[in-house]
């Protein structure tokens, strides 16, 4: 028989986030008062660009894009966001508008800390600090691999990267061996046809790499999976 699990908690992401278990005790409460949930529907905005930033997010189930679009309707997507991901800093921390759109590629729910918490946690939590550095740190040098990626990269490292991209220590650290998203999400995440990436993924599949499953795939071998795209 089945046991149905529970689905996770705004409490679940605190406990298993870098920052909050290192915050002290007024802090933590604060932080547990001034949050709130919101879920996003499949192919909604949770944000756009052009809005100005109200809230650091975090990624409580479900899984969004982090895209941009231009003008005449031409899009690049610059990575997925899954469980524990934690997003949205560089632009509060500038003060400037926003510069891409996050999607929902199925239905999600995010958590959404004020603007006010977040910087009132900048300027009183050097713990806090310390994870902000570390978080930019890690997404710049993600990103930097990406457009690498992109120019050098045949399409299996592609999806392969985009796939390994989810399972990141520190930017993605709630990921499941098994991922609900569809071959056409992992095109969307990897930049690549659709035709293209399924032709990938079954040579992964060949390879021993993942399974590919109804409704999503199992990655199977995830060194193996990094190894592919350092």
């Amino acid at each position: 028989m089945l046991v149905k699990l529970a689905p996770p908690t705004v409490a679940n992401l605190l406990k298993t986030s870098a920052w909050f278990p290192l915050l002290d005790d007024s802090a933590q409460q604060r932080v547990m008062d001034d949050l709130r949930e919101v879920e996003v529907a499949q192919g909604s905005a949770l944000c756009r660009r052009g809005d100005m930033p109200m809230h650091w997010y975090g990624a409580i189930e479900g899984l969004l894009k982090w895209t941009v679009t231009s003008d005449n309707g031409r899009s690049v997507t610059l990575g997925g966001l899954s469980a524990g991901s934690w997003f949205g800093e560089g632009t509060l921390l500038r003060g400037v508008p926003r510069t891409a759109d996050i999607i929902a590629l199925r239905p999600s729910r995010v958590a959404l800390l004020p603007m006010e918490t977040f910087q009132w946690l900048h300027a009183t939590q050097r713990s806090f600090d310390h994870f902000l550095l570390r978080q930019i740190n890690e997404r710049m040098h993600w990103f930097l691999g990406n457009f690498t990626a992109h120019h050098l990269l045949d399409t299996d490292s592609q999806v392969a990267r985009a796939l390994a991209g989810l399972f990141h220590p520190w930017l993605h650290p709630g990921s499941d061996p098994h991922l609900q998203v569809s071959q056409e999400e992992i095109a969307n995440l990897s930049g690549v046809s659709r035709q293209r990436c399924n032709a990938a993924l079954k040579r992964l599949e060949a390879a021993g790499v993942l399974q590919i499953e109804y409704g999503g795939i199992t990655v199977v071998n995830l060194e193996e999976l990094r190894r592919r795209v350092d």
